[in-house]
Formats: structure tokens, C-alpha cells, sequence
């Protein structure tokens, strides 16, 4: 290998900051802490339910104009593995950027080009969920359990009472999080 003056001055120099840097008068007590907790929860979420994307495909202005809201698309949370040992009731809580005229549904992300409209979250069954607080609770059985839940498109009360809902792609994006009892 040959190595000019040059860059052998800097490769010493370079050695000696390196040396310098991890020695023991160099380094500084304590300055990284781990912590964490180990826990043990009743079930495990299926692999793949923890990333729901859901496609509404078009929705027609006229259609929100007449009912209000869009009919329902369904998604599932499967938990596995449930052990009623551990808890025997799930709630439910999805959190998100609540809609200024209907604070418990999930407004738009801001690089959307519709407006005027919010998602609606609630079970099977049409129980509304609302955004932020956690759902009524969910009775577990033991081994796998479906989470039937269903989301939709509803026109904000101005925006459908002046007929402006604002027409483009939109998108929202919501977390959840299971607290079980």
C-alpha cells in the first residue's frame, strides 16, 4: 500500500482523535439507561393486522348529499391465542385527528383534496365507536377472536347543508390500541 506524507500525518492524527475519543478518561459515566417492561396480554394480534388499509374506492358526492353517509366497509382484528386466564374483556381505542364539526369521527389527512367529510368508526352491529375513547367492552373467548368493525365515509353537517363537500382523493390514518380486563 503506499500512503503519502500527507495522508499518513492525517491518519495519525485521525488514530490519536480515535484512541482519544474511547479512551477511559474519555468516555462519560452513565449516560445511556434501558428500561422497559415485560408484560403478558391475553392475546396476540394475528401478523398482518396490525397495518388495515382500506379502500373506498369513488365515493359519489350526490350519494352523501342524500344519506348523509356512505354504506359501511367491514375489516376484521383477529386476536390469537386468547388466554382468559389473563383478561376476559378487550376495549378498543382508535385515536386519531378528530373532525372539527364531528369531533368523534377521524378527519381527514391535511394532504387530501376532499373536504367536508369525516370517518366514521363502529361495530358489526352499527354501535358508533368514537375516535379517542375507548369502545364498550368486548367479551374474549378463549383461543382466537374476530373483531368485526366496520368504517365509513360521513359528510360534515355545513358542508352537506351548503352541498360544498370539496371532491378530490382523501386519505386518514387512525391508530388502535387494546386494553384488556
Amino acid at each position: 500500500m503506499f500512503v503519502t506524507t500527507r495522508a499518513a500525518h492525517w491518519l495519525a492524527i485521525s488514530v490519536g482523535l480515535l484512541l482519544a475519543g474511547v479512551s477511559g478518561s474519555g468516555l462519560a459515566a452513565e449516560n445511556m439507561y434501558f428500561h422497559g417492561a415485560l408484560v403478558a396480554e391475553p392475546c396476540t394480534l394475528k401478523p398482518g393486522d396490525e397495518d388495515i388499509q382500506l379502500d373506498f374506492g369513488t365515493v359519489i358526492d350526490k350519494y352523501l348529499y342524500a344519506n348523509g353517509r356512505t354504506p359501511t366497509k367491514p375489516f376484521t382484528l383477529t386476536l390469537q391465542d386468547c388466554d382468559l386466564s389473563l383478561g376476559k374483556t378487550v376495549k378498543i381505542t382508535f385515536s386519531g385527528n378528530k373532525s372539527l364539526e364531528l369531533p368523534d369521527l377521524l378527519a381527514l389527512d391535511g394532504g387530501s383534496q376532499a373536504s367536508g367529510i369525516a370517518l366514521g368508526l363502529e361495530t358489526a352491529a352499527g354501535q358508533p365507536i368514537a375516535l379517542n375513547k375507548p369502545s364498550q367492552e368486548i367479551t374474549l373467548a378463549s383461543g382466537g377472536n374476530h373483531l368485526a368493525l366496520q368504517v365509513y365515509v360521513q359528510g360534515e353537517p355545513k358542508a352537506l347543508a351548503q352541498k360544498n363537500i370539496g371532491l378530490g382523493a382523501f386519505s386518514a390514518v387512525a391508530t388502535f390500541g387494546l386494553e384488556y380486563e
